[in-house]
């Protein structure tokens, strides 16, 4: 087995013939096969290929595509929002100060962020995933549910904006353990085969979460004069994450621990599941800095797109472009609408053709396409501005429909939740939080209203270069689980064909 080559290929040490069940396996699949079988020196046999029952798995991806559909149903608020709440808490500062300390509000949460993945991350490798992801849908929903109800600056004068920033920080802490658990918890349901696609709903109720929040705060303010939305019509949308919570809660607490979970318990892993979490973030940045940079390289990527096209747009058009609300919102919400559309297909895509190429293929495309698609939305008229909002949508899909498949196969089953949650709420902290305040920021010293485009331009540099090391994952177990198939004859075809490579590769190092 050792001399055997992980992919198969033939040489001049065998004329076998590779098996037709082995040779239609991806390469990467190919070589980890192999791996996997010179560690255990036998093909796989039933036990070690993990079924993963339809319901269960349907109810997992479920509830925590639900908790990002929350998260963000917020965030579409808040962005849609930004100009109305800097009036109603920061009513003594010029527009463009009002926007800033809105924005600064927003970018608080975010601050917190990696306190919150130092905490819930190593917690839900030690006493499990689906505990702290309950948890944190909880503390989401009373952070939000709280902006609704703090009274004006007006009323209560300078309490009014620290309520505020404490509300948002909770937030920003309870999301913290939020997304790494919920990539990571689909990730260890999902079959290998359909992992992209699965993980993609997670981002799909992400922007789904935000259309929702971003349509209806466009309903309120063509509904509501502007008197009615400061007085109290603001609060409404808030006031909805209550009941959204309690229904994402129900739902989080009916899930089972997922079978990576429950199998690194019964391992010898287990004594680093135990580990307290400052042994455990030492472990990570000691052991897993490589996959630790790949992931906040990726984060970067997605969340600088991601946070300019859902947080900044918006107030982009009105307050630089001097567009009205309702245009801005009904634009940037028409490209919400064709995320959505187009992530499961992408992440589909990616299951066939790779993470790599991509993450490669939207990153070379943001460099070249940010300024034009600038251009557009600068443009007067309907239709330039809505393609270039479609254009920037288009490659934030790209980027949103790999990620909960490939961020998490990065790490081992032991350290994968912790690992996910610092790297990915420190890069979102430092780089993608901060993009609507660092930006805007830009576009006023400046006066360059293309300073955008060339910020998105500098983080497709950064991702092309986090691709370059990046290793495929696409239908590959992930490290430290059992291969995962999504029914009995997947089980079956797995193993006939891991004995089938088993057979080949003993043949060829048996030969002169």
């Amino acid at each position: 087995m050792a001399d055997a080559k992980p992919d198969g290929g033939s040489g001049p040490r065998s004329g076998a013939k590779m098996p037709s069940t082995v040779a239609r396996l991806p390469r990467q699949v190919r070589e980890e096969l192999a791996r996997r079988l010179r560690r255990t020196k036998r093909a796989f046999r039933e036990e070690d290929v993990q079924v993963v029952e339809g319901p269960l798995l349907k109810r997992a991806v479920g509830a925590s595509a639900l908790g990002n559909c929350m998260e963000w149903f917020d965030f579409g608020v808040y962005s849609y929002l930004a100009a109305t709440l800097g009036k109603v808490f920061f009513p003594g500062a010029s527009p463009a100060a009002q926007v800033i300390s809105s924005f600064a509000t927003f970018a608080a949460a975010f601050v917190v962020r990696p306190l919150g993945g130092l905490f819930f991350g190593p917690l839900g490798d030690r006493v499990g995933r689906q505990k702290v992801l309950a948890t944190t849908m909880i503390m989401m929903a009373l952070g939000t549910f709280a902006i609704g109800l703090i009274p004006s600056y007006a009323t209560i004068g300078i309490a009014a904006p620290v309520l505020l920033l404490l509300a948002r920080m909770v937030q920003g802490f309870s999301t913290g353990g939020e997304y790494g658990g919920a990539t990571t918890f689909v990730a260890e349901y999902s079959p290998d085969r359909r992992r992209g696609f699965l993980s993609s709903w997670l981002d799909f109720g992400t922007f789904v979460g935000y259309a929702l929040g971003s349509a209806l705060v466009t309903v309120l303010n063509l509904s509501l004069s502007d008197e009615q939305m400061l007085a109290w019509g603001w609060r409404l949308p808030f006031l909805i994450a209550g009941p959204l919570g309690v229904i994402g809660l129900y739902m989080r607490l009916k899930l089972e621990e997922s079978p990576a979970f429950q199998q690194q318990l019964d391992e010898h892993e287990k004594g680093l599941a135990q580990e307290s979490a400052g042994s455990e973030f030492k472990t990570i940045v000691r052991e897993h800095w490589r996959p630790l940079l790949i992931c906040m390289g990726l984060v970067l990527l997605y969340n600088v797109t991601n946070y300019m096209v859902t947080g900044y747009l918006p107030t982009y058009q009105t307050e630089t472009l001097n567009r009205s609300s309702g245009f801005a919102d009904v634009l940037v919400l028409m490209g919400m609408v064709w995320i959505v559309l187009l992530i499961t297909f992408l992440g589909r895509l990616s299951d066939h053709v790779g993470r790599r190429p991509l993450y490669a293929g939207g990153a070379a495309a943001m460099i070249v396409l940010a300024v034009p698609a600038f251009l557009l939305l600068k443009a007067d008229g309907i239709w330039a501005p809505v393609l270039g909002v479609l254009l920037l949508s288009t490659l934030l899909a790209c980027f949103a429909a790999p990620s909960a498949a490939t961020l998490p196969a990065l790490f081992p089953t032991a350290v994968r939740y912790a690992a996910m949650a610092i790297g990915f709420n420190f890069a979102v902290a430092a780089f993608g939080g901060t993009t609507p305040l660092v930006t805007e920021a830009l576009v006023s010293i400046t006066g360059d209203d293309l300073m955008p485009a060339y910020y998105l331009m500098v983080a497709g540099a950064i991702g092309l270069v986090a691709v370059k090391f990046l290793p495929e994952s696409a239908q590959v177990p992930l490290h430290g689980s059992q291969p995962m198939v999504g029914s009995p004859q997947e089980q079956r075809e797995l193993i006939t064909t891991s004995k089938d490579l088993y057979s080949f590769s003993k043949d060829r190092s048996k030969a002169p």
